[in-house]
């Protein structure tokens, strides 16, 4: 889950702030049964109206992600 409006519509300067990963998470069932990569941060949007977008991949298999990288550095087009 990302925001692209971080920290502001006017200035979205963090675009795409990170609030949650969550990875192999089984076709069957939801995101509960999935590996939580990033903890759930609840939005706190301070300015302005914000777009938070849940972006979902097909995995054709588990994949290891580390935490780390992705907090400070991904973006959903790394993922594609």
């Amino acid at each position: 889950m990302v925001d692209p409006d971080a920290p502001s519509p006017s200035d979205p300067s963090l675009r795409e702030y990170l609030h949650w990963l969550v990875t192999d998470i089984p076709a069957t069932t939801g995101a509960s049964f999935g590996q939580e990569i990033v903890n759930y941060e609840s939005p706190r949007p301070t300015m302005g109206i914000h777009r938070f977008v849940f972006v979902l991949f097909r995995q054709l298999g588990r994949q290891t992600v580390y935490a780390t990288r992705v907090a400070s550095e991904l973006q959903h087009e790394d993922f594609c």
